[in-house]
């Protein structure tokens, strides 16, 4: 079965909510108004029942079949990102320093048409969970769904999952089992030292000069001390430190980055490795260093195994093929933890030439609207026969 008819007919529509989502960007858990749009919009299709406020500014919405049978869940992502948007779109970000840079508005905007479609037909025995999550951005706000009971609560027996990728043509679908997305990790590094004068150095022990020695010294956790066969990936981000003059050398310094892996073992050798090495490096330099990890990890995200064959028996229905083998991605996704908690699958779908994701120059294709759409629903109705 291809893309949906109805979809090409209701394009403009999805896409104006779409491009409304993109001009109004909120971040993490405070996507009130993106929010209240998906709740209002869903009540609107005459959705079974639409609740509110799982996982603090979530939204699930429930779609009764024709007859009695298992609960679904679809999941999309609301929130946005913290970038000066520069695509010069005609529906670009009304808020500063804010834009949906990942594409997030598609994913609600796709989803809310496949629930408008589902609501409208109901060619399915069972129901269908719409997930609309926030803070997928750092936040976790999966885990902070799971933790207000989002599988116990609704019955869920599968989750699906769907994110566009610029690396793909459009429309086209991209998926594989096991380990997909890699576990994510970031770090903060605060080094001290003795500033002073930059004319005088050897009155100072020289933070900068440790800091940078350190962000080199990082690069052989990968290269020296990480088993081959292992992907890791270890990134200084930020490099700051406690004054902007030119003629000072600081008392502090403080590097950002972050961790990927797609293996628990090296994970964990990875921030033993990091934090011996920090300290061992600002020793070395006269100086102190703490290692700290920083808000909420991401594990890896595994996609089960059966649920991958019925997600890819989905996309080759609506586009006549589908890459099962799709490479592993060092990107991160707190979908990981709803895949932790139930079994599901999560799916690309190529977003065609485009600027990369957390981008400012990025926007979400609205041409592949249709694709994603119909790949909702077809997911829904084969696991759900009516």
């Amino acid at each position: 079965m291809p893309i949906r008819n109805r979809f090409a007919e209701l394009l403009p529509e999805i896409t104006a909510w779409r491009r409304d989502l993109h001009a109004h960007p909120e971040l993490q858990y405070d996507v009130h108004r993106t929010a209240a749009t998906v709740t209002d919009r869903l009540r609107a299709f005459g959705c079974d029942e639409v609740h509110e406020g799982i996982g603090r500014t979530g939204v699930v919405g429930l779609i009764h079949g024709q007859a009695s049978g298992p609960t679904i869940g679809l999941r999309a992502d609301m929130d946005a990102l913290p970038i000066r948007e520069a695509t010069g779109a005609d529906h670009a970000s009304t808020v500063p320093g804010v834009m949906h840079a990942c594409g997030h508005d598609g994913h609600t905007a796709m989803l809310l048409g496949a629930a408008k479609y589902l609501a409208e037909t109901r060619n399915f025995a069972g129901t269908v969970a719409v997930v609309f999550q926030p803070a997928e951005e750092g936040g976790a706000g999966a885990k902070a769904m799971l933790e207000d009971r989002l599988i116990e609560r609704f019955g869920i027996a599968e989750i699906y999952g769907m994110h566009n990728s610029p690396m793909l043509p459009a429309g086209a679908f991209a998926i594989r089992p096991g380990p997909f997305y890699a576990s994510v990790d970031s770090f903060r590094i605060e080094v001290r030292g003795r500033g002073g004068h930059a004319a005088r150095p050897q009155n100072t022990v020289d933070t900068t000069l440790t800091a940078s020695a350190i962000v080199m010294a990082l690069q052989s956790v990968v290269a020296r001390n990480t088993d081959p066969q292992q992907p890791l990936v270890v990134s200084v981000t930020a490099f700051h430190t406690d004054t902007h003059a030119f003629n000072v050398i600081p008392d502090a310094a403080t590097l950002r980055g972050t961790i990927r892996s797609f293996d628990k073992g090296t994970r964990a050798k990875a921030v033993d490795d990091i934090r011996r090495l920090v300290e061992a490096t600002a020793s070395a330099y006269g100086a102190t260093a703490a290692f700290h990890l920083e808000e909420v990890p991401y594990p890896v995200m595994a996609n089960h195994e059966t649920e991958t064959i019925y997600a890819a028996e989905a996309a080759r229905a609506v586009a006549g093929h589908v890459d099962a083998e799709a490479p592993r991605t060092t990107g991160g996704e707190d979908f990981a933890y709803m895949l932790e908690a139930c079994p599901g699958a999560y799916i690309q779908i190529g977003n065609g030439p485009s600027a990369g994701l957390h981008h400012p120059a990025y926007d979400f294709n609205d041409e592949i609207i249709p694709a994603g759409c119909s790949w909702w629903v077809t997911l829904a109705e084969q696991r759900l026969p009516a």
